[in-house]
């Protein structure tokens, strides 16, 4: 499990999102989360950036996302992805993670579940949004009505 830093004395000018450069998975959200912020948020791999921060150890950058404010204050983990969703205007996945403990919960360890497993996650986004992070196609929905089909037709 990821290590929750809290604050961190080497704070950026700009908010930074530092994700895991060799991940495809982290890549497809990363580029999703770009646009959505429209320039809010400067995006760094930790292979480029975690020099700049010695006082995280480059472990905790290896087992999650961080997003590093300017004021010093660090987002882990889920929260990094829902603050930076935050961002771009929609304000209620930081605000369930930080009310409720059991979303926070579930949260966690729902994204150390998919930190460990990202290659299988990553094929799933694909087949279920498609392979262009900057344009969804909402495949789920065709998959489901097929199973919809089925099960009407079996029954």
């Amino acid at each position: 499990m990821f290590k929750k830093i809290e604050h961190t004395n080497y704070s950026p000018i700009q908010p930074v999102l530092v994700w895991d450069g060799d991940c495809g998975f982290c890549k497809f959200w990363k580029t999703r989360w770009e646009l959505k912020t429209k320039g809010k948020i400067e995006f760094k791999t930790y292979q480029e950036v975690a020099n700049n921060f010695p006082d995280i150890p480059l472990k905790e950058f290896k087992k999650s996302s961080k997003l590093i404010e300017p004021n010093g204050k660090v987002y882990n983990g889920p929260d990094s992805a829902y603050r930076c969703i935050y961002y771009s205007g929609n304000k209620i996945w930081h605000k369930l993670y930080t009310k409720y403990k059991i979303f926070q919960h579930l949260s966690d360890h729902g994204y150390n579940h998919i930190a460990k497993n990202r290659s299988f996650y990553f094929k799933l986004t694909k087949i279920l949004l498609g392979n262009n992070p900057t344009s969804l196609k909402h495949f789920w929905i065709f998959y489901l009505l097929i199973i919809i089909v089925l099960v009407y037709w079996v029954l």
